[in-house]
């Protein structure tokens, strides 16, 4: 993932504030650790963390693009699974292309569609775009809200940022919790668009936040529509797995080593068969990665949520499908360590957490990143 951030101030002049821009950034270092970069002109300034992905020399952020009118500049986390395609279309259309990420394509696609280029993406994403031309910024968020965007607004503008610990950086913001917040909680809830962070609110799902000089409008491009299923067993079925098989395919295209994280369960296991078939086929076989404890087998007691330990099945799970599995041990030794739970809550963004599971959740990703930067998952 990446880590992205921005300030727009209609009445100042951010060319001064190179500093803060860089607090800003720094706080979502562990979200980029690969490299950062930052854009400023006098009412905009975008800081990004990266962590590469595709086009490892070429993807660097912010990114700008001129044009006839001015610069139009992006600060993008993310990935745009139908990148290729949308690539392909912006070339007939005369667009030019330096680099072969997905953050260009995006950046010209707005250039090409403006707003309306969110209704043709396919992917996880959170991005802001600052249009010079006409003094405008618009922030869009993935359809499912993968990717987090929070904003903030000022007396003249807005910060905006991955995190919150992004804008709270910031002196303009107002470092406090008021009742609805603490309702949130200590109740393990969050309303969409909400913040437990008085003044700080969250691009919603499928949304799109437009700020200029007339102030700030939010609407959605997309929502979730129910209706009747009224499909078959067999066409259900066949549909599902078409879905999983395409967004499996997509998924696992990297510039960098991947994975899949596998206990065993129906979501992993499934998505670990796709993925080393997908890549099978081209010759190359899938890392996966479980996590176990020490002393786990002696010690196990079943509970509602967890009948049995995952080690067994995501063995057989490899075996089955061909991976090269390797299970994570970690000791409590480990979970315990001071230096390590002051990294976790440090990651958090309220003191709300899952306890161990997010140190061991810590420890998982630390040890496989030693063999892979891309790792899917059945969350």
């Amino acid at each position: 993932m990446c880590g992205i951030t921005g300030w727009i101030a209609f009445d100042r002049d951010l060319e001064q504030q190179r500093t803060q821009l860089d607090a800003m950034t720094q706080t979502m270092a562990c979200r980029g650790p690969d490299a950062g970069g930052a854009w400023i002109e006098r009412h905009a300034a975008f800081g990004h963390r990266r962590l590469s992905v595709i086009d490892l020399e070429g993807g660097a952020q912010p990114m700008v693009v001129p044009t006839d009118n001015g610069p139009v500049s992006i600060t993008y986390s993310g990935e745009v699974y139908n990148f290729t395609e949308l690539r392909a279309e912006l070339l007939r259309r005369g667009h030019r292309f330096r680099t072969n990420s997905d953050t260009e394509v995006v950046l010209n696609g707005y250039v090409e569609w403006g707003e309306a280029l969110a209704d043709r993406l396919n992917g996880i994403y959170a991005f802001a775009i600052w249009d010079s031309r006409v003094e405008k910024l618009v922030l869009i968020r993935d359809r499912m809200g993968v990717k987090p965007l929070y904003f903030y607004e000022t007396e003249d503008g807005v910060m905006f940022g991955s995190e919150p610990k992004a804008i709270l950086a910031n002196p303009l913001a107002e470092r406090a919790v008021d009742l609805a917040g603490l309702r949130e909680l200590v109740s393990f809830t969050q309303t969409p668009g909400s913040s437990v962070w008085c003044g700080m609110r969250e691009v919603v799902p499928g949304g799109i936040v437009i700020v200029d000089r007339a102030g700030l409008r939010e609407r959605r491009y997309w929502t979730l529509p129910t209706r009747q299923h009224t499909d078959d067993l067999k066409t259900t079925i066949g549909n599902v797995r078409d879905l999983l098989e395409d967004i499996v395919g997509r998924q696992v295209v990297s510039d960098v080593p991947r994975c899949t994280l596998l206990s065993g369960g129906l979501d992993s296991s499934a998505i670990t068969a796709l993925a080393a078939a997908k890549l099978g086929a081209s010759g190359e076989k899938v890392r996966s990665f479980d996590v176990d404890f020490v002393g786990r087998a002696d010690d196990f007691v079943a509970d509602e949520l967890r009948g049995t330990t995952d080690a067994p099945y995501a063995r057989e799970v490899a075996a089955r499908v061909g991976t090269q599995h390797q299970s994570i041990v970690l000791d409590h030794a480990s979970i315990a360590d001071p230096d390590v739970r002051r990294a976790v809550i440090t990651a958090r963004d309220s003191p709300l957490s899952l306890g161990d599971m997010d140190t061991s959740l810590y420890l998982l990703f630390q040890a496989i990143r030693k063999h892979s930067t891309v790792a899917l998952s059945g969350e």
